[in-house]
């Protein structure tokens, strides 16, 4: 993968910013030719370091009205395991490994409190998980 430069994190930033800005919008914003901002896009997809697009729901009105961050420690060399099995769970929409303190750190998802409280359960049921802290998040400062 080629190392970014300036111009591809500025690229990024507007693209997470306006997923859907046009190459003239982004070409005006980062002041550059259209035909620049069209190579550095075909370059960062060809090389994997931009994935896909996607659209953003205003947080009111998405009706998975509970977003919670969950720590979760595990014990051993179970962590592989665990993640296999959360991975299963519709509720996390992501998940990442870890140092310090905690192995795992688990967005998720939920309609509703009483949905939040059994995909709780069942995370803290999964054979090799020792420890979890959750917190709900109350609302979005910075994105």
């Amino acid at each position: 993968m080629t190392a970014l430069d300036d111009l591809d994190r500025r690229l990024l930033a507007a693209l997470r910013a306006d997923g859907r800005a046009s190459v003239a919008s982004l070409a005006r914003a980062l002041g550059v030719a259209r035909a620049t901002v069209n190579s550095r896009l075909e370059r960062l997809v060809s090389s994997g370091t931009v994935v896909g697009f996607t659209v953003r729901v205003r947080e009111e009105r998405d009706p998975l009205a509970i977003h919670a961050v969950a720590l979760i420690e595990v014990e051993g060399r179970t962590t592989d395991r665990v993640i296999r099995e959360l991975r299963g769970f519709p509720e996390l929409i992501a998940l990442h490994t870890t140092n310090g303190g905690w192995d795992l750190v688990a967005e998720i998802r939920t309609e509703t409190l009483a949905d939040f409280d059994r995909v709780l359960g069942r995370i803290r049921r999964i054979e090799g998980v020792v420890n979890s802290e959750t917190s709900l998040l109350l609302s979005s400062v910075l994105r």
